[in-house]
């Protein structure tokens, strides 16, 4: 069971790492901009946080089960359109559904671990975090690989064999969902869906229209837009009698820093790193394939302190990985904006600071995961979705930000240089917040 669950997990966080490397094929073979293709890493990481807490609360009103074999459906059929695709604005909107479908493969399957492990949930959470790495780790590769030796649209292709058989294995080593206490279902919150998805969209649009010449005007009108959707929709949760996000999940004592920390260090941090292969492009000339390889060492190292850190977790507690991971990721960034030290190539210097960033995301990782659901554990569902949340939002600004950015430099390379150096600066003077995230060591 916890192999299928983890190979779905695996599946999704391929798909958010192989674009990365096959940004300038598919650039190129739908002939459309940078900003563009950007675009479609963007509108994967839109549809997660729109339909991440839906998928949620569907998990806990209707079945975790029943929302994982649909999510792996509906998952498995975008992928198949998205590699059919001849147009980037098809491909966008595809890219959105691939999400939208993916979106209920954390909430479900984190509630599915937490029901079946009981007394060792919290280390089995810590492991089943770690499953992430190991994607970010092939989805580079793979990319690489498709984008050399085939095309840019067998990214998308590898995801269909994928998502069959994880059906079936799903259908027989699952557990069946217990039965509901009410058959009465909730209505969906469909007003809150549509403010945090305009406030959402409105950012993005903003993000991606500024810095041109004749823009300032329409990306401070969007900026506008996005933040009164998002006050309203705050105004909405708190009258709303089934809100589309209960409010004590970010208002309690703990949540709202957690959140924080999570969408900070672990979104914006794999925005940053996604961004790695093109940036090594731009400013070194390293090939296509070579460059999905510089996240291999990321990502084994991530993988192996997050299966470490989860054993210590009860001795460390989380304030202890949150720090070092926190100064290991600010370090790595940093490593990346300088130059080379003599005698070291580019692809050694670029793969030691990805390391690098992989020890602090690989520490961080079992404690932001486990400090939000030791709060309420009845949640579990809906705190792993909205934790998933906050990591794209996080994801979201940063890419949308960054290819902005890129779109209308005259060297990508410098600008790409300036934004590392930015991030850096950022996860450093932002470390105090760890100071308030609540402490606990044990089980939950």
């Amino acid at each position: 069971m916890f192999a299928t669950v983890a190979l779905t997990l695996l599946m999704m966080s391929v798909d958010s790492t192989i674009v990365a490397t096959a940004l300038p094929a598919l650039q190129d073979g739908l002939h459309t901009s940078i900003n563009l293709a950007g675009w479609t890493m963007t509108a994967y990481s839109f549809g997660f946080v729109l339909m991440l807490p839906l998928s949620g609360k569907l998990s806990e009103q209707y079945g975790r089960r029943r929302v994982f074999l649909g999510s792996v459906v509906a998952f498995t059929a975008a992928s198949l359109c998205c590699g059919l695709c001849t147009n980037i604005y098809w491909l966008i909107a595809f890219r959105a559904i691939q999400a939208a479908g993916g979106a209920g493969f954390t909430p479900s399957a984190t509630g599915i671990v937490v029901a079946y492990f009981g007394d060792t949930r919290d280390r089995a959470i810590g492991l089943f975090g770690s499953i992430f790495p190991i994607g970010s780790m092939i989805g580079p590769i793979f990319g690489g690989l498709f984008v050399s030796y085939w095309s840019w649209r067998g990214i998308f292709f590898v995801n269909v064999p994928i998502g069959v058989a994880i059906y079936l294995a799903a259908l027989r080593f699952v557990p069946r969902d217990p039965p509901r206490k009410s058959d009465t279902p909730k209505k969906i919150d469909i007003a809150g869906m549509t403010l945090l998805g305009v406030g959402l969209i409105g950012g993005m649009l903003a993000a991606s229209h500024a810095g041109g010449k004749d823009a300032l005007a329409s990306s401070a009108a969007l900026l506008v837009i996005a933040i009164v959707a998002v006050f309203f929709f705050f105004r909405h949760i708190h009258r709303s009698s089934n809100p589309f996000i209960s409010p004590r999940l970010i208002n309690l004592p703990g949540f709202g820093t957690i959140n924080l920390v999570n969408g900070l260090y672990a979104g914006s941090t794999a925005g940053l790193m996604a961004l790695v292969p093109l940036y090594a492009a731009n400013r070194y000339g390293i090939s296509a394939l070579e460059a999905g390889t510089i996240l291999t060492g990321e990502a084994a190292i991530s993988l192996l302190l997050s299966v470490l850190c989860s054993f210590a977790l009860r001795r460390t507690g989380y304030r202890l990985p949150l720090y070092c991971g926190g100064i290991s990721i600010a370090i790595g960034i940093l490593l990346l904006a300088l130059a080379p030290i003599a005698g070291m190539s580019p692809y050694v210097w670029l793969s030691v600071a990805a390391v690098i960033v992989g020890m602090g995301f690989g520490a961080i990782n079992p404690a932001s995961r486990n400090a939000g659901l030791q709060l309420a554990p009845d949640s579990s569902s809906s705190l792993a979705a909205l934790r998933s949340m906050c990591m794209q939002i996080g994801t979201i600004v940063t890419v949308s930000l960054a290819t902005a950015i890129l779109d209308r430099a005259e060297h990508p390379a410098v600008a790409q240089v300036w934004i590392y150096l930015a991030a850096a600066v950022v996860f450093t003077v932002s470390l105090p917040l760890i100071a308030r995230v609540p402490e606990h060591r044990g089980a939950w």
